[in-house]
């Protein structure tokens, strides 16, 4: 009579540890790839839809791939200290409180502009503020004629070569000679 032994160790236990490592790994994956497409540079306006991706199985690999070949901007921090109304005797005198600041507690150099609701007409364009700096006394860029205008103003952050790596948008109101 002879008697088998199995040396075989890597058996249904084995694969089960197999199986186990390969699931966590995949979810770790797929937590990075989230973790990275969450705190990603949005990127200029020019058409493309920016927004976060569902990550599975079958594409983790592609997302994984284009993040690598994205340009990595790292994730910017902005505290808007500004005033929404701003109030202009007549079209073409400064503001006697417009205020905006980029905080010291901010992470990049600014600058803004503002466009009307209504025409999409830009009506003021700042100069660069850079961190723990504030402009008040604001003169619009051409003249508007008395009334109250619904605008958007645009902040651009900055990267140290001053290019605009994010946007934010808020709302403003002009009240011209009222």
């Amino acid at each position: 009579m002879s008697e088998q032994t199995n040396d075989d160790t890597t058996g249904k236990g084995g694969k089960k540890t197999v199986y186990v490592v390969g699931a966590l790994v995949i979810v770790v994956l797929l937590a990075a790839v989230i973790y990275l497409l969450a705190t990603r540079n949005q990127g200029a306006d020019d058409g493309v839809v920016n927004r976060n991706i569902v990550v599975n199985e079958e594409n983790v690999e592609q997302v994984l791939q284009e993040l690598d070949e994205k340009e990595a901007v790292p994730p910017g921090y902005y505290e808007v200290t500004m005033n929404s109304t701003w109030r202009f005797a007549s079209g073409d005198a400064p503001s006697d409180n417009a205020y905006v600041e980029n905080a010291e507690t901010n992470t990049n150099s600014v600058y803004f502009d503002v466009e009307r609701e209504d025409t999409g007409e830009v009506v003021y364009e700042s100069p660069i503020l850079p961190i723990g700096s504030h402009i008040e006394n604001i003169t619009l860029d051409g003249k508007l004629a008395d009334g109250t205008y619904d605008c958007v103003l645009t902040y651009h952050l900055l990267d140290e070569e001053n290019r605009s790596v994010d946007t934010l948008k808020m709302s403003v109101t002009l009240v011209i000679g009222r």
